[in-house]
């Protein structure tokens, strides 16, 4: 029988949906008084892989992501995606294009990206207040990056997020205080270090990441 741990700290993040990107600006600021300093902000990208949500917020439609500094207890994702969704809701008007903003809460942990939704799937788990979690991209040792599942949303497929969330994944193994073997000290002295050093550092059984 395996022993019973409790799940390490995880990196908090928002992707946010919107046709108007003031909106970005001003939740960012709610979500900072909320949930602490960010340490990264993404661009703004066009949100142009699918038209799921035009009905509901119309065209032309942007994404940007924020990734908090201090990492979390995942138990905490619910009563986030609960926040959210509420905080949606003060910026909803009436009518059918209403929806002005969509704020999805996740998480990255060393072999997982995971995504809050309020809808089941077949390959999304209850985990309480009726909230489900999917994950969304896994983390192969052979490649070194986050890669896609058959069912991962088609922009989260791109190059560019792969590049974020290893990046994002670098800094949860900082906080974690990974180690990192000997080249890939020497490889930072001299300015080469990339987070593939950063897979070799730990001890990745905690964290379920394995070669796809």
């Amino acid at each position: 029988m395996g022993d019973i741990r409790h799940p390490l700290p995880v990196k908090l993040f928002f992707g946010m949906l919107s046709p108007e990107p003031e909106l970005f600006d001003t939740c960012l600021d709610i979500l900072r008084k909320q949930y602490g300093p960010l340490d990264y902000v993404s661009e703004v990208w066009p949100w142009d892989k699918t038209d799921y949500y035009r009905a509901e917020m119309g065209t032309g439609i942007l994404r940007k992501f924020i990734f908090c500094e201090q990492v979390i207890d995942p138990v905490l994702l619910p009563q986030i995606k609960l926040f959210t969704n509420d905080l949606e809701n003060k910026f909803t008007l009436p009518g059918p294009t209403r929806r002005r903003i969509n704020i999805d809460p996740g998480y990255v942990t060393e072999a997982k990206v995971v995504l809050a939704t309020t809808k089941d799937f077949s390959h999304r788990i209850y985990i309480g207040s009726d909230i489900y979690a999917e994950v969304t991209l896994r983390y192969s040792m052979r490649e070194r990056r986050f890669t896609s599942m058959d069912y991962t949303y088609p922009d989260y497929r791109s190059e560019a997020y792969a590049t974020m969330f290893n990046e994002a994944r670098e800094q949860l193994r900082a906080a974690l205080h990974r180690p990192m073997s000997g080249g890939a000290r020497r490889r930072r002295a001299r300015g080469s270090y990339t987070v593939a050093d950063e897979a070799e550092a730990g001890d990745e059984d905690t964290s379920g990441a394995v070669d796809s």
